[in-house]
């Protein structure tokens, strides 16, 4: 075990990454992983990212960069997570996390994926956002991710897998191809940053518009049937696009909420008014 922790101080202090090296992918389930998704928020807290089980190489990134979860990453730096929901996708043995912290000297959204072998953690890839990036406000985005019902869907109610990422590809898609058919639940919250499109007065609709000519590519899929959800990381604007993650909520097919979590490279608002047209949507 010493070692192990020598290795990923060592890892750290170089800020490299080394993907762990091929093996059999151990079996998991969801106590295992919510363990595990459990601990990553407690190592978050603590800005001690060895809180949590982890091979005996590590790669930790951040949009899209290799970073270091001890020196200058997020993980690194303590930060109590007000408001979290975890994704756990069985088929893949990952966990997606959806954090907020709430904090007015140093707030943060961030969307984790944690990819797991044989129980333990082996790669982080963390999107983060704080003041500046899209219509960034963790208050708000905590007060609206909060109020939000996304219970266990009942086992013979569930879309499978496929269906989830059908209905998330089709509103991905709709950004390059306007003629694309989203699956749209009567009632339905986009939540962009801190900007919801939930009324108390109907409809309630995500339908709102989608900026157009835009290629949301790389898409990486984490998918929990039994929430009926799925986190996609992907690069919005291309193959050197920002980084990216949209969270879907599919109940019977359609869509019924998302959550867009999108790093602006250090361009304020990505380049666009803080309330305008401009990307994720």
């Amino acid at each position: 075990m010493a070692l192990k922790h020598v290795a990923l101080v060592a890892l750290g202090c170089a800020a490299l990454g080394i993907a762990a090296p091929a093996a059999a992918q151990g079996a998991c389930d969801r106590a295992q992983l919510q363990n595990l998704a459990d601990l990553y928020i407690t190592a978050q807290e603590a800005g001690e990212g060895f809180r949590v089980p982890m091979g005996e190489w590590v790669q930790y990134r951040e949009n899209n960069r290799l970073s270091s979860m001890t020196f200058g990453g997020v993980l690194a730096t303590p930060h109590e997570v007000d408001w979290h929901r975890s994704l756990l996708d069985t088929t893949t043995c990952a966990i997606f996390v959806q954090a907020i912290i709430d904090d007015p000297a140093s707030p943060w959204v961030l969307g984790t994926k944690i990819s797991t072998r044989g129980g333990l953690v082996n790669r982080y890839d963390v999107v983060t956002t704080t003041t500046g990036d899209w219509l960034f406000d963790a208050a708000r985005t905590r007060q609206f991710a909060a109020a939000e019902d996304w219970a266990v869907i009942p086992e013979g109610q569930r879309n499978t897998r496929a269906e989830i990422i059908a209905a998330a590809n089709a509103y991905l898609d709709r950004f390059a191809d306007p003629a694309v058919e989203v699956p749209w639940a009567d009632r339905c919250a986009r939540l962009e940053g801190g900007l919801n499109t939930a009324r108390d007065d109907d409809p309630m609709t995500c339908d709102v518009g989608i900026p157009q000519g835009i290629q949301l590519v790389d898409r990486d899929y984490i998918v929990d049937e039994t929430l009926g959800a799925a986190a996609v990381r992907l690069r919005f604007g291309g193959p050197e696009g920002l980084a990216d993650v949209h969270i879907f909520r599919v109940e019977n097919g359609r869509i019924s909420a998302i959550h867009t979590i999108t790093n602006c490279n250090g361009q304020p608002n990505c380049g666009f008014p803080p309330m305008g047209e401009g990307p994720p949507a």
